[in-house]
């Protein structure tokens, strides 16, 4: 997502509303939007600090699409405007040549008055944005690009599972992905009070769900379990303190730590996560919750290396698939407990 550092994220007196109206067009194997698949064509443009981008990061590299749709990762923080390119040489995407994803909106919508988000896929030939739709652009990855997925590559999204994936899909975003901005943002005690009794309702719903099964839906990591993982893996860094997730931590969660766990050791998860840049931007960029802007140091990260025990229940994380090679963009060794 994107938005203004320094910026207004708490409604006075209300609940947090995310604004829903994100550019539609899609990437589809038929071009029916005037964007074919295309190897090459397209710049998949992330932070690494969103949650929701973090998403297709993770579905980009298990599906084995770097090759097929490059990355532009912009910093973890951002101001009024929009996210910017300044882990790059000169502050410019190399690929794109701009200092902010700003640029590629307006250059499709002059004047675009929505939210400049994080994930965004850039038409690199037109340097336009194609779309910001970030819950159908990561089916999309999968149902669009198979002709471009790597050998022994998951099935995230499986046909027989869509209906299962979806309904869980749909109460995990309202409860849990969101949910846990509802806490953060709410703007009066009657409106945190509610967010948070639907976060840990749904967290306590999923750990009955996990408690005797491995994944979310079926005996392999779906798209589902991404869209859980990317929450869980910030909760006690940011959302636990700076969005008074309190009840507890997901380190006293037993179940869902340990599902959390075995996620993050599973190649293409946490090799994804660059914990500096998630407590950056939260932090850093909500002024209004934290006015100082002083970055926590904690919490000790090394936990999430130990054992799990989640193989006991059976399941197969990529299926008849194989895991993802090491990744060619790795996250700085200094933000992750992973060597």
């Amino acid at each position: 997502m994107g938005e203004e550092k320094g910026g207004k994220y708490v409604e006075p007196g209300g609940e947090f509303t995310r604004d829903q109206r994100y550019i539609a067009t899609r990437i589809t194997e038929d071009g029916r939007d005037g964007y074919p698949v295309e190897p090459g064509r397209y710049r998949l443009a992330v932070s690494r600090a969103c949650p929701w981008a973090n998403r297709l990061i993770i579905v980009r590299r298990l599906l084995g699409l770097e090759d097929a749709i490059s990355m532009a990762v912009a910093g973890p923080t951002h101001d009024a405007r929009s996210w910017t390119f300044d882990l790059d040489p000169d502050g410019r995407d190399p690929v794109l040549g701009i200092e902010r994803i700003q640029e590629a909106y307006f250059k499709r919508f002059p004047g675009y008055e929505r939210g400049i988000t994080v994930p965004a896929i850039v038409d690199v030939p037109t340097g336009q944005v194609v779309t910001n739709d970030y819950a159908q652009m990561s089916l999309d990855l999968s149902t669009q690009w198979g002709a471009y997925h790597r050998e022994g590559a998951p099935q995230l999204y499986p046909e027989h599972l869509r209906e299962q994936i979806d309904e869980v899909n749909a109460v995990v975003f309202r409860d849990v992905n969101n949910g846990v901005y509802r806490c953060g943002f709410a703007g009066s005690q009657e409106a945190y009070d509610k967010a948070y009794h639907q976060l840990f309702d749904r967290l306590d719903w999923l750990t009955e769900r996990l408690t005797d099964q491995r994944y979310l839906v079926g005996d392999t990591i779906t798209e589902a379990d991404v869209r859980l993982f990317t929450t869980l893996v910030r909760f006690d860094p940011v959302y636990h303190g700076h969005f008074k997730c309190n009840r507890q931590k997901l380190s006293e969660m037993p179940v869902l730590w340990a599902y959390a766990r075995d996620l993050f050791q599973t190649p293409g998860f946490g090799d994804t996560i660059d914990f500096d840049h998630i407590k950056r931007h939260y932090y850093e960029v909500h002024r209004d919750i934290n006015p100082t802007g002083i970055v926590p140091l904690g919490p000790d990260l090394s936990n999430w290396l130990t054992p799990h025990g989640r193989e006991t229940l059976g399941g197969r994380p990529f299926g008849d698939g194989t895991p993802p090679p090491p990744p060619a963009e790795p996250v700085d060794p200094a933000h992750t407990p992973l060597r």
